[in-house]
């Protein structure tokens, strides 16, 4: 039976077992874990003879899980996996496939890390690429806009809007043009030193501008675009700027595009331009490329070639005229007397030559005077393409040999000697009628402009060929590798693809292709509007439809490994065998390690390795699981996307998923037991265990019985008394009623005072400000304060305000007097009513002569402040007695009392103990040990010179009084006291096996150091004389305790200990009450400088 599958006891199942040899376990699937999950060319032979055919399921076996897929599942699953074949099944195309050699290709997706792109919302037709690596920027000419982007990202710097004006574009349409032709096209883009000069097709109406390098927004100049810059955007033009800054621009010069001319304009020459309307001069040209080279400006061109007599073809061409040509006299004038073509010649050779006669792009190298040219078929024929190359001398030898001439449009075109073999742009003498002509005859240059030979490239075939592809764009490279130089030719195609190639002398490198780039993404085919190279920086800068890209002209970093660097043939990368790492040549760190491998071209892996397609979907299959049953999902999915090809690697993964099957739940074991939940007092203890051991899932049985068990503790363990805080007593009476008081409740240390906490608690109350209280005294009667002769007299009476903005009394200000002032006419007309006073005033004023005004006495002494700190107030008050007034004098003016504050300071600070803090642990376990608990006078702290705190900073109890067990040997005497005034003893236990039983307790101690009281009568320091606050002397007595012997001397003590029974303690003026002071620890010099009385 194959495999080793046995027939199974269960009706209708196969169980698997092993499989007997290596070779059937690898041909049947069996994997380590026991699955039999195999691609189906492995599975369907591991079945028994008529099992796809049984009725009921199939089981496969998993270790200690058996699955059985039933029966339509299974088969499901077969004719799922049954696309995947063997390789050597294949058609024998594959097997061709795998013997052609292609070039690399990148993907869209691999280059995307490398590629920096740029796009602008509205611009489209990224058609003109200006470089200015001295501003290390990129100018941009799209439709309606331009931009400068930088040269490392191109990222944006500046975007400037050049559109055409609305009534421009109107005039347009109402001409028949569609609204995407009236758009301004930029199609003339030149940096000129620190200017740029670009013109736009501007809706059909041309238009030219210089703007600053630096900022496009700034026009220094607008001129006609006529004969400049193309009517329609689908005209092929070029121009270029000589170096005297003179602009050669070949393009159609008319609406309707009829008259093609080359034309100079804007420099020191006179405009000059091809023969009007004369199809020998120029037919139907579409231009490519212009270039200033020496004393010429050269143009390349494609058009229709006058001297073939047979149907209708299509020639490159290479022109050329003159930059000192100034046209002719009454003959050719304002036209080119230098003018001159040839065919350039790009074929296959052989008998019958195969041509490819439509120029597309051109570059010219100028450090090896070449112009390499990309050739197509043309564009009605089958695709073909090819890059040729030319030498600057081919194309003067060109110019140097023969012309081709027609007598007469019936006559055939023949050569002709070239008048002028080695033709430099002489001119005739400067006198005479013809003055700085050219050394051409106008009857030459009207008939004689075509040449009879040919321009032919430097290699007799094609740098690079390619059928089926056109190529559209071409720049070139010069790469400097370890041993030769190399021209890197990048190509763009007409699908958007950008080729680079090798141009080379070697046969065995000829039409090399390194690598294909896809710059576009995947289903996206469009032509490449635009290819520029910067050199310095080894980028290439490519032209979209709706943007430009930067891609760098190598990618060494992407070579992982010394055969893919090596196998690249890439000239710009090497291996680096010191660094081991795929770099430049001008990144190597060794030169003589750096290493190249360019013998052949690149061949692309075609090796693909297989991947899985998707999933089927899930069916319902079934499982044993011991005595019991459940149901699984399972689903199958083929090796086939793609299809390993070429020697790679099978899929890897199951070809089969089986999940979802059902199992049931099953107890994991008890835990350890809990700690008790209580210390002491009955507790309960807590073991638990989960049913995930598995856990139920996809519909198994869940766990039968408890999860969590539960048992007494401690019932033996009986608590101690408990010490607590008693509830907390109600709140007292705030403090104040208003402007912010205190509040206090205190709460009881129940069974014990060893409460942890404070027993007294604190908040702020009445926090809202209180009102302001006014008070004003009443009015003074009405005094006269000036009275006349004749009756009339001022009154004033007076009346003070008090306010106060705080609940104290104390806090009271007294604010201004105020005073009214009345007059009372002599008549008794006013409201005044004359009493006696003014009746006697007005007699003692008529019967005596002398009037005597009032006049204030010395101040009074200040009286004492109304409080004692936190600013109070003192009055002083003087009397209208120096003299009184008589006769009808004044009364003396100004206040009779004056206020001023007093004792702004503080108030004093009583100092009040903090709370306990909690009891220390025992000092011993038996014996006889001390708990400790301290705390601090700093709630409040007392402030300088005021009371502090009264009472114990320490307490102390015992604890653990109970009696060591025996074994503890005796203790030894109390060592003497160390520095910090404590003493230790210690003692050691007599057992000889001692155990956990025996010798319980510590083996030392330590306690405080016994004092001895020396009672001493210290003197008063001479400074204070040892008065007291009531100006008694006095003298003090303290109780000095010290840790020596009784007897010892004062001087030889090293420390001592100061219990002070004095009930004042005063320092200088000043005394405060003391009571008794112990426990504080003092430098022996420190009392000499206190005066103490009592």
């Amino acid at each position: 039976m194959p495999c080793g599958f046995s027939p199974s006891p269960v009706a209708h199942h196969l169980v698997p077992g092993p499989p007997d040899t290596p070779a059937q376990q690898l041909r049947c699937g069996w994997t380590v874990g026991g699955w039999l999950l195999s691609l189906v060319r492995g599975l369907l032979p591991c079945l028994p003879p008529g099992a796809r055919t049984a009725e009921g399921p199939i089981m496969v076996l998993a270790g200690p899980l058996a699955v059985s897929l039933l029966l339509p599942s299974l088969t499901l699953l077969v004719s799922h996996l049954s696309s995947s074949q063997d390789v050597s099944s294949e058609p024998s195309s594959e097997q061709q496939l795998c013997a052609l050699s292609k070039h690399p290709t990148v993907a869209f997706e691999d280059l995307q890390p490398w590629v920096s792109n740029f796009t602008y919302p509205g611009a489209r037709d990224f058609s003109q690429l200006a470089l200015d690596p001295s501003g290390n920027q990129l100018i941009v000419g799209a439709r309606n806009y331009l931009f400068r982007l930088s040269l490392a990202n191109v990222s944006l710097l500046q975007a400037t809007e050049w559109a055409s004006s609305e009534d421009t574009r109107r005039s347009c349409q109402s001409k028949g043009k569609t609204e995407e032709e009236c758009q301004n096209y930029v199609r003339v883009l030149i940096v000129a030193g620190r200017k740029v000069f670009m013109c736009g097709t501007n809706a059909f109406s041309p238009m030219c501008t210089s703007r600053q390098v630096g900022n496009l927004s700034r026009t220094i100049e607008k001129i006609n675009g006529v004969a400049r810059c193309p009517y329609d955007p689908r005209h092929n033009s070029t121009a270029v700027i000589s170096s005297q800054g003179e602009l050669y621009a070949a393009t159609v010069i008319d609406f309707s595009g009829r008259d093609p001319a080359i034309y100079r304009s804007l420099g020191s020459g006179p405009p000059l331009r091809t023969a009007q309307y004369n199809s020998k001069w120029l037919n139907e040209p579409n231009f490519v490329a212009a270039y200033d080279i020496g004393l010429f400006a050269y143009f390349f061109l494609r058009e229709n070639a006058v001297e073939h007599d047979c149907g209708r073809t299509v020639y490159s061409r290479v022109a050329r005229v003159c930059k000192n040509d100034v046209g002719g006299r009454f003959l050719l004038e304002d036209t080119w007397t230098t003018f001159m073509k040839a065919r350039l010649n790009c074929s296959r050779p052989g008998e019958v030559p195969f041509y490819y006669n439509e120029l597309q792009s051109a570059f010219h190298l100028p450090e090896q005077d070449l112009i390499y040219g990309v050739f197509t078929t043309n564009v009605n024929s089958i695709a073909a393409s090819a890059v040729c190359a030319f030498n600057l001398s081919a194309i003067s030898q060109a110019f140097n040999g023969p012309f081709r001439y027609q007598e007469n449009p019936r006559a055939a075109w023949l050569p002709i000697a070239n008048p002028i073999p080695n033709f430099q742009c002489g001119t005739l003498p400067e006198t005479g009628p013809n003055e700085n002509l050219t050394e051409r005859s106008l009857q030459d240059a009207q008939r004689l402009f075509l040449m009879s030979e040919a321009v032919q490239p430097v290699t007799p075939e094609p740098c690079v060929t390619q059928d089926s592809v056109r190529f559209s764009h071409l720049v070139v490279d010069l790469v400097q590798a370890k041993d030769t130089l190399y021209h890197v030719l990048y190509i763009g195609t007409e699908s958007g693809t950008i080729l680079k190639a090798l141009s080379t002398a070697s046969r065995s490198l000829h039409g090399c292709y390194l690598e294909e780039l896809h710059v576009l993404p995947p289903g996206r085919r469009e032509p490449l509007r635009s290819l520029r190279i910067l050199h310095s920086a080894r980028a290439l800068f490519v032209g979209l439809r709706d943007g430009v890209l930067r891609v760098p002209l190598e990618r060494c970093a992407a070579y992982r490994s010394q055969g893919a660097c090596l196998g690249a043939r890439d000239p710009y990368c090497g291996w680096d065998g010191k660094q081991q790492r795929c770099s430049t040549l001008e990144d190597s760190s060794n030169m003589s390690l750096w290493t190249q491998n360019i013998t052949a071209c690149p061949v692309r892996n075609v090796t693909r390795d297989g991947g899985f397609g998707p999933w089927s979907p899930w069916q319902p299959c079934e499982h044993l699981d011991g005595d019991n049953s459940g149901s699984c999902l399972c689903r199958a999915r083929s090796c086939d996307s793609p299809r390993p090809r070429c020697g790679g690697l099978d899929c890897l993964g199951p070809a089969i998923h089986i999940a979802n099957c059902s199992r049931n739940g099953a107890w994991t074991p008890w835990s350890s037991w809990a700690l008790c939940s209580t210390s002491c007092g009955i507790g309960f203890q807590v073991r638990q265990r989960s049913c995930s051991n598995p856990a139920p899932r996809h519909g198994g049985r869940i766990c039968v019985g408890k999860s969590r068990e539960e048992r007494f503790c401690n019932e033996n363990t009986p608590c101690p008394v408990p010490i607590f805080w008693a509830s907390w007593g109600s709140w007292s009476k705030c403090s104040s009623n208003c402007g912010g008081g205190m509040q206090s409740r205190r709460r009881a240390c129940e069974n014990g005072n060893s409460c942890l906490g404070c027993g007294v608690e604190f908040k702020t109350c009445n926090p809202e400000g209180c009102p302001e209280v006014r008070r004003n005294t009443p009015w003074t009667p009405w005094l006269p304060v000036n009275v006349t002769q004749g009756g009339a007299r001022q009154e004033q009476r007076f009346r003070f305000t008090c306010r106060a903005p705080l609940a104290d009394p104390h806090g009271l200000q007294f604010g201004r007097r105020r005073t009214e002032t009345r007059t009372c006419p002599a008549d008794g007309s006013g409201s005044c009513d004359t009493d006696a006073l003014v009746e006697v005033l007005l007699r003692s004023g008529s019967t005596s002569p002398h009037t005597v005004s009032g006049g204030w006495a010395a101040w009074g002494p200040w009286s004492s402040c109304s409080r004692d700190c936190e600013l109070g107030f003192r009055v002083r008050k003087r009397t209208c007695t120096n003299p009184e007034p008589r006769n009808g004098g004044l009364p003396c003016v100004g206040d009779a009392a004056e206020y001023q504050d007093c004792n702004p300071q503080a108030c004093p600070v009583r100092g009040a103990w903090s709370c306990w803090t909690s009891w220390s642990p025992c000092s011993a376990s038996c014996g006889g040990g001390h708990y400790q608990r301290t705390r601090s006078c700093t709630s409040p702290a007392p402030s300088p010179g005021e009371d502090i705190c009264l009472g114990l900073h320490t307490e102390e109890a015992l604890c653990a009084t109970q009696a060591c067990p025996e074994g503890w040997s005796p203790w030894s005497e109390w060592s003497k006291c160390t520095d910090d005034g404590a003493q230790s003893r210690s003692r050691h236990c007599e057992e000889l096996l001692p155990g956990s039983s025996a010798c319980a307790g510590n083996s030392s101690q330590s306690r405080p150091c016994p004092y001895s009281e020396i009672p001493v009568i210290l003197p008063a320091s001479s400074m204070e004389e040892a008065t007291d606050c009531a100006g008694k002397r006095n003298r003090t007595y303290l109780m000095l305790r010290s840790s020596q012997p009784s007897g010892t001397p004062l001087q030889s003590l090293d420390s001592f200990h100061i219990l002070l029974q004095t009930a004042k303690l005063c320092w200088g003026p000043h005394c405060f009450e003391m009571g008794s002071i112990s426990s504080t620890w003092w430098p022996r010099a420190s009392p000499a400088s206190w005066a103490l009385g009592s």
